[in-house]
């Protein structure tokens, strides 16, 4: 597993109200109240990505992997209900908190954010 990665995701992610890690189908993945906004992709399969996949809006997805297909892609079983991965090594700390945030808000029951 890429160490650096994992804790840039890490960090992020339990800086968030209510978050908690778990390892889910052998990967570190972060939940919300038991709800999961992000999980750590290390090489999947061999597929070649270290990532983050995240839940995205309706239409994000599509707009993100247009705009920047070497930051953002479709990834498997969790894609087709609007999720993106993330590529970790093209995307700053910054643009990623955002992103995590955002993950974390459309999981998150509205009394954690209000």
């Amino acid at each position: 597993m890429n160490e650096d990665h994992i804790r840039r995701v890490r960090r992020i992610c339990l800086s968030l109200p209510g978050s908690s890690e778990k390892l889910s189908h052998g990967e570190p993945t972060f939940f919300v109240r038991k709800k999961v906004f992000a999980m750590f992709s290390n090489n999947h399969h061999n597929d070649g990505h270290v990532a983050v996949w995240v839940p995205a809006e309706p239409g994000v997805q599509e707009m993100l992997i247009h705009q920047s297909p070497g930051t953002f892609y479709r990834p498997p079983y969790v894609g087709v209900r609007g999720w993106v991965g993330i590529e970790l090594d093209a995307i700053s700390d910054e643009d990623l908190a955002v992103y995590l945030r955002q993950a974390w808000r459309m999981i998150a029951p509205k009394k954690l954010y209000q």
